[in-house]
């Protein structure tokens, strides 16, 4: 138990010192506390007793964070595609170990229509090559986000639909768009409030409502 909190502690400062060196312009600071923030929440989360899937998913947003401190164009693709993987996990996630709720049409309209017009405005300022995997990604990630509402409740769904504004702020500053003072933090902001959400919601889900067996063969750790 105080190892798990000390691994929350650590990674809650490492998130304070990577926004406040966003914040200052003070790059080497986000390049020393970006790279530590996941492997930390993964760490608490496996303590907890998280399955494996979760895990996977926090390691999966690690690659992708150490990928974009590049800003060449390979870098970029492999750390969406690392993301991808970890939407992939969190899906995966949400279908083994959530529960049957009450449809939600809205959420599923409202969704799709964020996701048309947000492809529809960006689509004519990405560059060719990217306009594929973005769209692609972009599915992914909405498909996550309103699964993580509909299978594991409000805190999981507020993760998901805020690590949606997040790569919708990165793909403006892919799209040429006008940015805002920092744009960095607010993207790191929405992404690490999105991820601790994310967690959260699925440890207290699966403290709510424990897995007796694991499903497919996956080993659940006892808490």
């Amino acid at each position: 138990m105080r190892l798990r909190r000390a691994l929350l502690t650590a990674f809650a400062v490492a998130a304070l010192a990577d926004l406040v060196s966003l914040a200052a312009g003070f790059d080497a600071g986000h390049l020393v506390a970006k790279p530590l923030l996941m492997p930390l929440l993964a760490a608490h989360a496996a303590l907890h007793g998280a399955p494996r899937l979760l895990v996977a998913a926090l390691l999966c947003g690690w690659g992708g964070d150490v990928l974009l401190l590049s800003g060449a164009e390979p870098a970029f693709l492999a750390g969406m595609a690392s993301f991808a993987a970890g939407h992939v996990c969190y899906l995966l996630l949400f279908w083994a170990y959530g529960r049957r709720r009450a449809r939600h049409r809205a959420l599923l309209a409202g969704y799709g229509v964020v996701l048309a017009a947000t492809l529809a405005a960006l689509w004519p300022g990405l560059p060719a090559d990217l306009r594929v995997p973005v769209a692609g990604y972009s599915l992914l990630l909405t498909a996550m986000a309103y699964r993580a509402g509909t299978r594991f409740g409000r805190t999981a769904g507020v993760g998901g639909a805020l690590f949606v504004l997040s790569d919708t702020l990165i793909a403006t500053g892919v799209a040429d768009w006008p940015q805002p003072p920092r744009p960095d933090l607010w993207i790191m902001l929405t992404y690490l409030a999105a991820q601790s959400l994310l967690v959260r919601g699925t440890l207290t889900e699966l403290d709510a409502h424990p897995v007796t067996a694991p499903p497919r063969g996956e080993v659940r750790p006892v808490p």
